[in-house]
């Protein structure tokens, strides 16, 4: 090899590094509404104690990483802002566009998010449950063009897992709500899926519907049930990212 051929040498090392790292470490854009649990649910799947994580510098999108495993393979996860607000678009197309991440956790509460005082206010949010749904279906219809934008244009799959949190909150009735947010259930949500699926293709896009909790309502779910969801959903995703 030559001087000449040094340059395109240090390239092609760099680029087989830098694949390896995204395969071992593939990035996860976690998104859905404010009160969702977004934060908490990574804070889990990332085995913290308590909040926490770093801000990317000149980014609303805040970054987490798992730990890593036996193995040296985790997930980057890349949690964008619930607000309906300028740093919540500009996060949405950085994830999807600018810096595109290899699959999606889209976070979803069946009505049940943490409601938010206004400015100036003092004493608990109240909120209708089915008001909060209506606004979990706008948040998602903004987030859905994004992803589907994303997925035509990768040379290969995106995956996408919708998960459904607070189970603690609905325990007797996981399955069904979980349906209802599944492709083919014919209700609002579900039929939004149908049109990314549509709009993606079936082969460009995977679609997942897992259930998770973070809080104990009570007796409701036990800690050995919330952490069965929580390994559930770590199992489907390294499945997903071809780590197992």
């Amino acid at each position: 090899m030559g001087v000449r051929d040094v340059p395109s040498a240090i390239g092609r090392g760099r680029d087989r590094i830098t694949g390896t790292f995204q395969r071992r470490y593939p990035t996860v854009a976690v998104t859905g509404m404010t009160g969702v649990g977004k934060t908490e649910l990574v804070d889990h799947l990332c085995g913290r104690a308590a909040p926490g994580g770093t801000s990317e510098s000149g980014s609303a999108v805040m970054e987490r990483r798992v730990r890593r495993d036996r193995r040296l393979r985790g997930f980057r996860f890349r949690v964008v802002p619930g607000e309906n607000a300028a740093t919540r678009l500009g996060a949405l197309d950085e994830v999807f566009h600018d810096d595109p991440v290899d699959g999606v956790l889209h976070v979803v509460a069946d009505g049940l998010a943490t409601g938010r005082r206004l400015a100036g206010t003092t004493g608990p949010a109240l909120v209708e449950r089915e008001e909060q749904r209506a606004r979990e279906l706008e948040d998602w219809t903004v987030t859905a063009h994004r992803i589907a934008s994303m997925a035509v244009r990768r040379p290969h799959p995106t995956w996408l897992v919708v998960v459904v949190t607070k189970v603690d909150l609905f325990a007797d009735d996981v399955d069904e709500v979980v349906r209802s947010y599944s492709p083919g259930s014919g209700t609002p949500f579900g039929d939004r899926l149908d049109e990314l699926r549509a709009l993606a293709g079936a082969a460009k896009l995977s679609i997942d519907v897992l259930p998770a909790c973070s809080h104990l309502d009570g007796d409701a779910v036990s800690t050995a049930q919330r952490d069965a969801y929580l390994d559930a959903l770590e199992t489907r995703m390294a499945q997903l990212s071809g780590h197992v």
